[in-house]
């Protein structure tokens, strides 16, 4: 892999990070919203598995590395102002949030307030061991 030409139209931020979105490549259902830094996105590129990186936790991670629900990325795209990326990925075991749904976007505005639309497919204990704070 040629690591200058993967990195060379990114724009990363101040932060050295850029937008990192995951749809799911069969429905076209945006998954989930995560940053990678540079080391992510070449893990990504290298394994053909979604890493990212946490801002929280500051380190870089693997989708599913504690859960199970990696994501195989089939194809990586860099949008026109080279400051997000979009992969079309299969999300193993169904579950993108680490809520226990099949994406992070579970919430509809409607009437004047954010409704919960999806159902929780397994529980972050069940997951996890413990839940997120």
């Amino acid at each position: 892999m040629n690591e200058n030409a993967l990195l060379a139209d990114v724009k990363f931020d101040e932060k050295g990070l850029v937008c990192a979105i995951a749809q799911d490549a069969q429905t076209l259902r945006v998954l989930m919203v995560a940053w990678m830094n540079a080391e992510a996105l070449q893990q990504t590129a290298a394994t053909g598995f979604a890493h990212y990186y946490s801002r929280s936790r500051q380190k870089q991670w693997m989708k599913g590395e504690e859960s199970g629900h990696t994501q195989k990325v089939h194809e990586l795209r860099l949008d026109c102002d080279g400051d997000a990326v979009i992969m079309l990925i299969e999300q193993a075991g169904g579950i993108a949030c680490h809520t226990g749904r099949e994406s992070c976007f579970y919430r509809v505005w409607r009437d004047g307030a954010w409704h919960i639309v999806d159902a929780v497919l397994k529980n972050e204990q069940e997951i996890y061991g413990h839940t997120h704070g």
